[in-house]
């Protein structure tokens, strides 16, 4: 049997749970208050958890930037990680961008981040620079990478593998 997923808007009581994913995550997290912000404030963020059982397993934070979307900040608890949920997370909100009219998705990552930077490559993404000392506090550089025109029908494909894990449901 699938395990069931739904994938919806980030709401304010999933902060808790995706700060401390964030934590969990990162050696440089965003704090709750950041996530606050977004969910409640933001007008040009996006935010979307995924869901397994009424628990948040994963999450998106992004923002739309005149025709760009920029992926702020995507986790995975690591017990689901490897299932396709951030592929998911990743389609939903460069499907929801396409809409809106991007031309182009960015985002950066830090170059230790093997597994990310996989799944960014697989989406389209190509490395076009690099910030020095990025993350803090350890100065860690981050790789910028950049998809600048999102294939629809190669999304859809990747979609498709990645949503038939799951008995999926989508609520963006």
């Amino acid at each position: 049997m699938k395990p069931k997923l739904v994938i919806r808007p980030m709401a304010a009581e999933d902060i808790p749970a995706v700060a401390g994913m964030e934590k969990a995550l990162f050696r440089s997290p965003w704090p709750e208050k950041s996530f606050e912000y977004e969910v409640a404030s933001n007008p040009h963020g996006y935010q979307l958890v995924a869901e397994h059982d009424g628990e948040a397993v994963g999450y998106l934070v992004a923002w739309f930037v005149v025709d760009e979307l920029q992926i702020a900040t995507i986790g995975v608890k690591p017990e689901w990680q490897g299932r396709g949920i951030g592929t998911l997370l990743m389609i939903a909100a460069i499907k929801w961008a396409l809409a809106k009219g991007a031309s182009s998705i960015t985002l950066e990552v830090r170059p230790s981040n093997e597994r990310a930077i996989k799944l960014y490559e697989k989406l389209g993404f190509r490395v076009v620079g690099r910030r020095e000392n990025y993350y803090k506090p350890d100065g860690e550089d981050a790789l910028l990478m950049t998809n600048p025109n999102p294939d629809p029908k190669e999304l859809e494909r990747i979609w498709s593998q990645a949503a038939e894990r799951f008995d999926l449901k989508v609520n963006t």
